[in-house]
Order: structure tokens, then sequence, then C-alpha cells
């Protein structure tokens, strides 16, 4: 027996331990731990055992610590299979979450019990595959198949109550596991229950609209992403053949998304997840208390934030310019949180938001630990209010700017203490958007920046370092890849082809879509700011600044590039002659979708490969999780620097230096790109050398 696994007794019961802090993940010790117990269960003369997980759960799912490395005996799907095999009735004693292999760990026990709290479900397609020790197969043989198909292809878990109503576990319990699980299992025993293998239940009846309906579904959700139809596939040959057969499919399905590109591209970014946030400079760095956040400025931003704020826990101080703007902010913020409340997101909307206080007074938010402005886009406007919280604020308290393009260290300057000013870049809408940038400035203090992590990590959000820069990592590169695509605009291509060849590669919007969602206003805007800068060699879209005029400012307006009825649009071809006359005599070609996003992703990398280069990210892997969480970026490509190695760095530069032959301003390669190529290296090389 593996010490990850103990077996004990407790008269008739044999209890089956799994003991591999901190998760209880699946890696072989506990494999071979559970195969030996349930060798030794057969050989005593208990009469029935309880798999039970010690700690905060009962079985995670794949040790990442295996991930790449080559399988070892015994394989889960055996495990289950010997679990379901036994002579003598199994029980699985659920508590905390079980999903992926904890899950078909369960399904492969003959009777489950749950305990409040729990979470059962098959993640899955979040890393690119499908269930592959069962899960297919056996879920649908105990719930029919609407469930599986809810739960599968979405990567979804449900609750013990949602579990028990399926017929997903056989009942639920509260308390202290073991106790529950010996109770079951003496009323089992008091029942005389013989071992029920859900492999030898009934094929699941098959359901043709139910399929249907799924794969458009995730036809149109998934984007082009091949896991969740192929789940949709699995739980169909539970329908379709007998048990054997249909486990032999599965794992086939299993094995060939393994070998995939996207398998690869969601492990990318899974473990980026959990590297972005590693930091040198903040090892053994503590972060400042925040206990009560101020917020200046209720308009969609800021009521955002602080509905982001509040549904962690903090009190939140909002700070308008009168009375009425408050009472509207208050307004907004409270239908956040209804909007939470419908989600599951939030229970006690009343009590949350009795958390709120809205102001018109910087006077009170003297106790505020953290105070952030969401205020108008204006340097000028900016550095008013944070002179004004300079002298309201209380020693200590952290300021932070939510700028999207501003230099905080300029901001940093109208104040007396710049060490505790720091970019909060969230994005909207801030509660629900995952992506913060932390953008530090000059003098930001250390533990001002360990603080910032530490609140998205209290906001459930994901955090990454940026450098100072107009724009930063994300709207940076934004401005860049959008001017190839006007660039594409005037070579011949339309708005509407493009947006077309972007969404056909997997990010929900194109461009111009993008452009219409956010208000072209802002575009207008923002060239207007950077006009007296401006290189001679830029191309300006006049077109859309001929929009701009014309009050077509997109949805808001109900016309942009798209003429809308609600939200669906139908292009809106009388912007032509203004794009005709930006063209003037210029040569003009077509495009195929492959070429749009050939250049596209090329004007991407490329200045991100100058962000990196100037240390404004630190490492590639910060530019993708930005484009993942912030843009839109699909998930299942890893990131845009993981599509640029797929693709070869080579060729992809010698693309760039192609099109430079004709536009060398827009298409100046990066030093770091030339410096890959020419050295034989990649963008992974990059992160494995900033491994933390």
């Amino acid at each position: 027996m593996t010490k990850a696994v103990r077996y004990e007794r407790d008269g008739d019961v044999a209890l089956i331990v799994i003991a591999n802090p901190p998760v209880n993940a699946l890696g072989h010790a506990v494999r071979e731990g559970l195969w030996q117990a349930m060798d030794r269960f057969a050989q005593d003369d208990a009469r029935i055992a309880v798999i039970l997980g010690q700690g905060k759960l009962f079985l995670g799912g794949a040790d990442i610590s295996e991930f790449g490395t080559p399988p070892r005996e015994p394989h889960l799907p055996d495990v289950c299979t010997h679990i379901e095999r036994s002579a003598k009735p199994v029980v699985a004693a659920i508590h905390g979450p079980a999903l992926g292999g904890g899950c078909e760990v369960a399904l492969g026990a003959h009777y489950r019990l749950a305990m409040e709290g729990a979470r059962l479900g098959f993640p899955e397609v979040l890393l690119g595959l499908i269930p592959g020790a069962g899960g297919s197969q056996r879920m649908p043989r105990l719930t029919g198949v609407g469930p599986a198909l809810d739960m599968m292809p979405a990567g979804g878990s449900v609750s013990a109550s949602e579990a028990l109503k399926i017929g997903l576990v056989d009942r639920v319990a509260t308390g202290d596991v073991r106790e529950a699980g010996l109770a079951y299992a003496r009323d089992l025993l008091d029942a005389a229950a013989e071992p029920r293998r859900t492999g030898a239940l009934s094929r699941p009846t098959h359901d043709a609209e139910a399929f249907d309906a799924a794969r458009a579904l995730w036809t149109k959700k998934s984007r082009g992403e091949v896991a969740p139809l192929a789940a949709i596939d699995a739980v169909e040959v539970a329908t379709r053949t007998d048990f054997d057969a249909g486990i032999k499919e599965e794992r086939r399905i299993f094995l060939d998304l393994m070998q995939t590109p996207q398998r690869a591209g969601m492990i990318h970014a899974f473990f980026n997840d959990r590297k972005v946030s590693k930091l040198p400079e903040l090892n053994g760095v503590s972060p400042r208390e925040i206990a009560h956040v101020g917020v200046i400025g209720g308009g969609t931003m800021g009521a955002g934030i602080a509905t982001a704020c509040l549904l962690a826990g903090l009190p939140v101080t909002l700070v308008e310019r009168d009375e009425a703007a408050a009472k509207k902010a208050r307004t907004t913020i409270t239908g956040n949180l209804d909007a939470a409340v419908k989600r599951g997101k939030l229970k006690d909307r009343d009590g949350t938001l009795a958390h709120l206080n809205t102001v018109t007074d910087y006077a009170a938010l003297g106790d505020a630990d953290l105070a952030i402005e969401a205020v108008f886009e204006d340097m000028g406007v900016k550095k008013d209010v944070f002179a004004r919280l300079d002298t309201v604020l209380k020693p200590g308290a952290i300021l932070a700017t939510n700028t999207s393009y501003l230099d905080v260290n300029e901001i940093a300057t109208s104040t007396s203490r710049p060490g505790d000013v720091i970019g909060l870049h969230f994005f909207s809408p801030a509660h629900v958007m995952k992506l913060l940038e932390v953008v530090v400035a000059g003098q930001t203090a250390a533990d001002v920046t360990a603080t910032a992590f530490a609140l998205a990590k209290r906001l459930k959000k994901t955090a990454v370092k940026a450098g100072v820069c107009d724009g930063f990592i994300g709207n940076r590169i934004l401005a860049t890849y959008r001017g190839a695509a006007d660039r594409m605009i005037l070579d011949g291509a339309s708005p509407w082809e493009i947006d077309a060849a972007i969404k056909a590669f997997g990010l929900p919007m194109g461009p111009f879509e993008m452009g219409d969602l956010a208000g072209l206003d802002i575009g207008f805007m923002t060239r207007q700011r950077k006009a007296a800068t401006r290189d001679p060699r830029d191309v300006v879209p006049t077109w859309a600044d001929a929009m701009y005029h014309e009050g077509w400012l997109g949805q808001k307006t109900g016309r942009g590039y798209y003429t809308y009825e609600g939200r669906k649009g139908t292009p809106n071809e009388a912007i032509l002659p203004f794009i005709e006359e930006a063209r003037g005599d210029r040569p003009q070609r077509s495009f195929t979708p492959e070429e749009i996003q050939r250049r596209y992703l090329a004007a991407m990398v490329n200045e991100a490969a100058k962000v990196v280069g100037e240390g404004i990210a630190a490492r590639p892997l910060d530019v993708d999780v930005t484009l993942l969480y912030g843009y839109g970026f699909p998930r299942w490509r890893g990131g845009p620097m993981l599509w640029a190695d797929h693709e070869g760095l080579p060729a992809l530069l010698a693309d760039i230096k192609a099109w430079a032959e004709t536009d060398p301003y827009f298409w100046e390669p990066s030093a770091l790109l030339e410096q890959l190529v020419a050295e034989g290296r990649s963008f992974a090389d990059l992160n494995k050398e900033n491994v933390q």
C-alpha cells in the first residue's frame, strides 16, 4: 500500500482513505494505492468499502506534476474498472470538489454519497480533452444524456443537491464525511445491498434532437475548439454501443485529443495562469491590508469596479460629482448585483449593498486603504483627482488609477507620495472580466505591487504586471493589430471581410465589431490625443473620423461599421464612399481569410515582441495571458506568442520583412524577434529562462 492511500477497518466496513495533500491529486501513488486497496478489500472479510478523501476534498483531478511525462500503470480507466468490478459493494463518500478523474473514480463505485458543499463535474474540455476514464459512458447511464450534454461540453459541474436530483449521487449528507460514509455503508448492509455496477446499467436512450441541439450550440460557442464537440460525440457513443466498446471509443477520442495543438494550447494557458503572478521582486514582500476601498467615478467602469469589490466582501465608498450622479451609480451597482444573484454568484443582494456608500465629498475616503479613480480619460482630470486624494487619504493608503493609456508616472507627480501610486487597469465590465493589468510606475513601492496582486486574487481576477507606456501591454498591442486591419482596408479588404476572418480564427469579435461595441468616439478621441506626436508615416483611418462626424458611433447610436436592430448588426455600406476616398489611387487587391489572419496576427506578435523586449511585459507568457483574458484570444490557441512559436518565427519574420518593403514604418521588425530567429530560439525559451 502506498503512503498516499490508507486502508482501515471499522467493523464490517473497510475505509480506503486518499491522503495525498494538498488536493489529493490522482498521481501514480494514488492510482497504485487505490488498486492495492481494492485488492486487499477483495481478500479480507470486510463486507463493504468506503472510499473517501482526507483533508478538504475527495479526489482532485490529474496530478499536474505528471503533465508531459510518460504515463505509468495503473492507468486511471483501469483503476475505475477495478473498483467497479469488486464483488462486494463500494461507496464513494464525496466532500468538496470531485472533478475530472475524481468524479470518474466516484462513478466507478457502486454507490455515491455527497456531502453538502460537494461539487461533481468534468472540466476536461478546459484542457482540450474529454473525460478519459469512463465518465462519458457512466454518467449518461446514471442521468440520461441531457445532464451529460449540459455538463461535459461546457467543462461544468453541479452541486451535491443538483447531483442528487439528476441521479449522479444517491444520498446527500451533512456533518463529517467519515461518519456519514460509515452510516451510509451500514444502511446499505442492513438493506443487503449488492454491488450496482454503473457499466452494467441499461444503455441510455438516444435523443437525436438533444444531440443536434448540443452540436448546434457548441459549434457556435466553441469557435473552432474541438473538445466540446468531441465530448458530445463521446456521450453519443454511450447510446449506440455496449459499455466495453464505449469505453474503448472514449479512450480513442481522448488519446487523439492528447496529440492536438489545441490541447497543447490549453495546457500552455493552464500553466501560465499559475506562473503569471510569480514575480521575483515580490518574494518575501507582504501586501498591505485592504479593508475599505474608495472608488472615484460612478460611470460604467467605476460602478463595475465597485461591484467587483462588493462581491469580494469589501466595503466601498464611491465618490461622484453630485447627488444625481451618485444616485445613478448606486442604481447601476444595484443592477449589477441583481444580475449576480441571477447568475448564482451572490445570495444576499441587500446585505452586500449595505456595504456601499455613495457620496459627493472626498473627505468620506479618509479611512480608505485603497482609492481607485475611474474618471474621464484625460490627464488634467486625473491629476486633479489624485491631488485631491493626496490631501484626504491616510498615510499608507494606496492611490490607483484605472487609466487605459495615460502615463502613470505623470499622474503620480500630482501627489506627495508617488511610492503609493499604481495603475489598476480593469477591463469592462469590471465585475465580469478576469484580467487586471497592474501598471507599476517608476517609484511604486514593492508592497504596493504585492497588494495589487493580492487584491486581484481576492477579486478572483488574473493579474498581469505591466510597465508604463501608452496603452501598457494590451491596448498598445491592440492599437497595432487594429492598425494592420486599417491598412488592409486601404489595400482593398472590407471591414466585414476582416471581421469574418478574425472570427473564423477563433476570436469572439472582429476589430470593427469591437469598435462598434466600445463606441467609435473612443477611437476618435484617442487619435485626437495622439495627433500632435503622430509620426507622419502613420496611417490615419480618415473614414472612421468621417463616421464620427456623421454621428455614427456604433451600437449606442444604432449605426457604425454595422447598422443595428438591437445588438444584431448588418454591414453599413454607407461607409464605403468614405473608405474609397481614403484609398485614393492606392493599388487595390483582394485578401483571402488566411492572408487577413496572417497579417493581423503578425502585427500582434511583432508589437508584443517589442513590448517584451522593452520590458513592458516581463515575459512572453504575460502577453499571452493578457490577450487571452482581456481581448478574447482563443484559449485553445494558448496565446499569440505560442501561436507564433507554432507557426515558426523564421517564417513569420520573413513575412514581416516582406511587408516592410512597402510599409517600413508599420512593419519594422522587432529587435527581439530578429534576435530569437538569429539564435534559433523561441518565445517558449524566454518563458523557461524566466520561470520562478
